[in-house]
């Protein structure tokens, strides 16, 4: 441990606002030449040791071990205990030592001097838990620029989060990824911890504070407090990334034994105008960015709510991976969430962005205050009456006799539905012909499943739009589709 410092959060924040006004500072990095043999094999050879985890023996439930630097997370960063006297915190930082680490002697990483820090860490399970070994379980873990994640209720990672996003796909702009360069730990008897981070980039700077529960899934709410250096064309608030390749909708397209590949299959919004709905993820030719206006949003998240291993087949259960859903607390004004699709030919990939972007433009100077809280959960936290799409299915359009080129049939599910309705599909789109248009209850007896059937015929890209009524009521959630000509 290095020496004690004191430590308030307000003072953390001041300190992000006053680093703002002065020019960005990259943290020194250790020797690059042998961090750039810590490949991903060499990095996996690394592993802390357990028995020298951060609160191994307490306070608090949450053992804290540290990722070791390599060629993918080169940036060190600072890491600090806090211990509580009188009306404030001191702080102390954890210095850098090979030795917790197990590691080949052949490893490059053993050419390392005592400066070279730590990439990140994760939290392990609580000491306290009877069925899982924190020693080797963990449930949520800060790694690589602003980047972090948490598992689910299956008890698996998936999609990451961040702390903000810095001019993501901007015409004649490079993307930045701002870096966590400090995080000062705090730790609690009850199922939960909290972190301090400070953020810093090229374009802003900022502190977060993380309180962060264990339970059903994971709980974290988040305070950020934020500055700009500079001018940002696209600012992105709360984004979460995750990786979409195919499902059985556009398996047409895909080389690959398995019948889908995702991490998330569709955006979920549940916007201020109290509409809920559902976009059904796509794996683009190209780059596609999609804007859902809003004014004071009451959430949106990337879901994973396809739950059955016969979707994948894949031994690395996809079907278990955590769906994150972004609950604003306070009013976030207007802006737009918007969607980032990028293509992608492989699973290791991540190519989905979803992201707050607010109306006004962002300048240097401008400082903002975001309070939210991130469910880490298999599904959506809050329940409602409406009917929820299931599936999203994609062929050929026309009938068996008469299949003419360049129609597409879509058939999409939904569950929910109260017993003894009848509904009727609400079917629009931004160009194009729909035709053929029905609805029926899926043939296999579940109550309250039904589908809507219908054909479309489009020679530009087009914006459909789907819901189930009856008699003057929605019964079902809105489902939006972005069709693209073949």
């Amino acid at each position: 441990m290095g020496k004690a410092t004191p430590f308030r959060w307000d003072e953390l924040i001041e300190e992000a606002r006053m680093m703002a006004a002065r020019p960005y500072q990259p943290a020194t990095q250790p020797d690059a030449s042998v961090l750039e043999q810590i490949d991903w094999e060499a990095h996996g050879k690394i592993r802390f040791k357990p028995q020298d985890a951060l609160f191994a023996e307490g306070p608090g439930q949450y053992p804290i071990e540290f990722f070791h630097p390599g060629k993918f997370f080169q940036k060190p960063v600072k890491m600090y205990r806090l211990d509580p006297m009188a009306d404030k915190f001191f702080a102390r930082e954890i210095l850098y030592d090979k030795n917790h680490f197990d590691m080949p002697a052949d490893s490059p990483a053993q050419r390392l001097g005592a400066g070279t820090g730590y990439a990140g860490f994760r939290i392990q399970e609580s000491r306290n838990n009877d069925h899982l070994d924190w020693r080797n379980n963990d449930w949520a873990a800060f790694l690589g620029a602003s980047y972090f994640r948490a598992i689910g209720d299956e008890y698996q990672y998936g999609l990451s989060a961040r702390g903000v996003t810095i001019n993501t796909v901007v015409k004649n702009a490079s993307e930045e990824f701002p870096d966590f360069t400090r995080f000062y730990f705090e730790p609690s008897d009850k199922d939960e911890m909290t972190v301090y981070a400070l953020l810093d980039g090229p374009s802003i700077t900022g502190a977060y504070r993380f309180l962060m529960t264990r339970g059903k899934g994971v709980l974290m709410d988040v305070d950020a407090n934020l500055f700009l250096r500079k001018d940002v064309e696209r600012f992105g608030i709360a984004p979460i990334t995750s990786m979409y390749w195919f499902s059985q909708k556009d398996k047409l397209f895909q080389e690959d034994w398995r019948p889908g590949v995702h991490d998330s299959d569709g955006l979920a919004l549940w916007t201020g105008r109290n509409e809920h709905v559902w976009r059904p993820l796509i794996n683009p030719a190209g780059i596609n960015v999609s804007y859902f206006e809003d004014r004071n949003p009451r959430g949106f998240g990337l879901m994973q709510r396809e739950r059955r291993f016969s979707e994948y087949l894949d031994g690395v259960h996809y079907e278990r991976r955590p769906s994150l859903w972004v609950e604003p607390l306070g009013e976030w004004g207007e802006g737009s969430v918007e969607l980032v699709e990028l293509h992608t030919k492989e699973e290791i990939y991540d190519n989905v962005v979803a992201m707050w972007v607010p109306h006004k433009k962002v300048r240097a100077k401008d400082s903002y205050r975001l309070r939210y809280r991130l469910h880490w959960r298999a599904d959506e936290p809050f329940a409602t009456s409406l009917a929820r799409c299931v599936a999203t299915r994609i062929g050929r359009g026309g009938e068996s006799a008469n299949r003419p080129k360049g129609v597409r049939k879509f058939e999409v599910e939904f569950k929910g539905l109260a017993s003894g309705v009848n509904p009727e599909a609400v079917v629009t789109s931004t160009g194009g012909k729909i035709s053929n248009v029905m609805t029926e209850a899926v043939p296999d007896g579940e109550p309250g499943y039904w589908r809507a059937f219908f054909d479309v015929e489009a020679q530009d890209t087009v914006e459909i739009r789907l819901y189930l009524k009856s008699n003057g009521e929605t019964l079902t959630e809105t489902w939006l589709y972005q069709l693209h000509p073949v």
